[in-house]
């Protein structure tokens, strides 16, 4: 039996991702690749801790004092430390600010409660003295999903609108709460990380099978309330669709949506919980779905002539039900730059053109054998060539990468930001070309130069997902740069035939485009979900929908 490695990571550094002894410099390669593409560098390193510009803090002494009759003196912080860790998500956006010095966002104070009753208790004192709550796990976010946007004024009953704002951290509702190994499903804590998750559950011989890129850090009450996808989501499903149950604190009581592995007792609200972002409740329980722990792991390289070439086989495998557990298609310049693949940069992964395939398996011996003997056949039925199990491996250990690098690039003052989408099989092409030239156009508006790069990481039977990665020179103002090709890269989406999010979630960012997305009608009944949970519109006000006010 085999399980994902479950080593605890150290607590990430506030100025980027992972814990310190895991930065690196930028690796001379890409280095090099950079300074090909006309990208220059121009070293920087952020602020100290003690130099950055925090807002006083707002909230009202008798406040903080019921918040620490609930959940104890030592777990209610203000200090400097504690606030800027609890500022805004990990974008390279948020990175930037904090890098300056700049944290204008953060919390008056971070409170870690222990259990559902003392989230429950939090948020009817916030709510009846008007305390914005964020509920904080990974702190992952990279689409503004932490930083909620108020509009100045009165709230609708005419009282004063705001008296400050917390940080409701998770991280003590971290425990495996209940195995239910016949029906092959777990109740694990909201604020679990993925690695505890997985630790917990292979005690008993089981997987949740959920990894994502943030999955050191992030959390699983964060996989539910963001609809997250997993790496290896061809095999497992997308987390909203593992979960069975969940449990929510609101400001007007108890939500616990699920009951029964199916049900047709009218709409399923689980639906509205997950993907809310904390705008709707507090998730601090989630029922998953588990399988038992795989006996065996494998994975490969193959590749394919071109991307097209690409999404054709892609497309075979998921309607012909042939899928591996893990399928990921990186387009030609993804490929050539060795980012691909980091671990293998400047092996036969990087060479001879073409596209990069990694395929994965999981489950039992026969499993594994049996299923990747089908996808095989498939792939050297198309041309595809095979590249051994050893680049397959490189990916593996190399899968949670890509945010140390994007620190070592902030280092050398080199702007790294993602986006994703999604799309049926028959958009997918054009949306990939509109969204990569929305972006490069944007970016290349004032002369300086972009790199564009895509994979597919998530397929279905009738479309796929498009995850992009945007590389320039900071410039004199990345953050206003960075907007304009949001901006550009959103409308191309909505044009194109794309969702503005495929796993992302909404946050603040896309916003603006959830009337194109699920219509006005649909952000009404957002609105009025949102009414009913949180009247005093205390949670995590901004992301997801805009206040009615606004």
């Amino acid at each position: 039996m085999t399980t994902e490695a479950t080593t605890p990571p150290a607590d990430p550094v506030w100025w980027g991702w992972g814990a310190a002894a895991a930065h690196h410099p930028l690796p001379g390669a890409v280095r090099d690749l950079l300074g090909q593409l006309g990208i220059p560098s121009r070293p920087s390193a952020p602020v100290a801790l003690a130099d950055i510009t925090l807002p006083p803090v707002r909230l009202p002494g008798e406040v903080l004092d019921e918040l620490r009759a609930v959940v104890g003196a030592g777990h209610l912080r203000d200090d400097r430390e504690a606030r800027v860790r609890h500022c805004r998500g990990r974008s390279t956006v948020d990175l930037l600010r904090l890098r300056s010095g700049d944290a204008s966002d953060a919390p008056d104070a971070v409170v870690a409660p222990l259990d559902h009753d003392q989230v429950l208790a939090v948020l009817r004192i916030c709510s009846r003295h008007r305390v914005i709550v964020v509920p904080f796990g990974g702190g992952t976010s990279v689409v503004g999903g932490l930083t909620p946007r108020l509009p100045p004024g009165q709230a609708p009953d005419g009282a004063p609108r705001w008296h400050g704002a917390v940080a409701l951290d998770l991280h003590r509702l971290d425990g495996l709460l209940r195995v239910d190994q016949l029906s092959g499903t777990a109740v694990l804590g909201a604020g679990l990380r993925g690695p505890a998750a997985e630790a917990l559950l292979a005690e008993h011989g089981l997987t949740l099978g959920h990894v994502p890129q943030s999955w050191e850090y992030a959390t699983i009450g964060g996989f539910a309330a963001t609809r997250s996808s997993g790496q290896a989501s061809a095999g497992y499903g997308r987390f909203d669709q593992l979960v069975t149950g969940l449990r929510l604190a609101t400001p007007v009581g108890t939500w616990q949506p699920g009951r029964g592995p199916a049900s047709a007792a009218g709409p399923d609200l689980r639906q509205l919980a997950l993907g809310s972002e904390g705008a709707f409740g507090v998730i601090t329980e989630v029922t998953a779905r588990v399988r038992p722990a795989p006996a065996r792991r494998r994975y490969e390289g193959w590749r394919v002539a071109d991307l097209a070439t690409g999404l054709d086989l892609l497309r075979e495998l998921a309607q012909r039900d042939l899928l591996p557990t893990v399928l990921r298609l990186s387009d030609e310049l993804e490929t050539a730059a060795g980012l691909a693949n980091a671990v293998s940069a400047g092996t036969d992964v990087t060479a001879s053109g073409g596209c990069y395939l990694v395929t994965g398996y999981e489950g039992s011996e026969d499993e594994v054998t049996g299923r990747a003997a089908e996808v095989r056949a498939v792939l050297r039925d198309a041309g595809a060539r095979p590249l051994g199990e050893d680049v397959g491996r490189d990916w593996a250990a190399g899968r949670f990468h890509a945010p140390y690098l994007r620190d070592a690039l902030l280092d050398e003052g080199i702007f790294a930001e993602t986006l994703e989408t999604a799309g049926y099989w028959s958009a997918i092409p054009t949306l990939y070309a509109a969204v990569r030239a929305a972006v490069t156009g944007a970016i290349e508006s004032d002369g300086s130069p972009a790199v564009v790069l895509c994979h597919v990481s998530h397929v279905y039977p009738a479309g796929a997902s498009l995850y992009f990665t945007v590389v320039c020179a900071e410039g004199p103002d990345p953050i206003s740069r960075w907007d304009r090709a949001k901006r550009a890269a959103g409308d191309a989406i909505m044009a194109n035939g794309g969702t503005i999010t495929h796993h992302h979630a909404v946050g603040t960012d896309h916003r603006p485009w959830m009337p194109a997305e699920v219509g006005e009608v649909g952000v009404a009944v957002l609105r009025a979900v949102k009414a009913v949970l949180d009247p005093a519109g205390i949670l995590n006000p901004g992301v997801l929908v805009s206040p009615p006010s606004e």
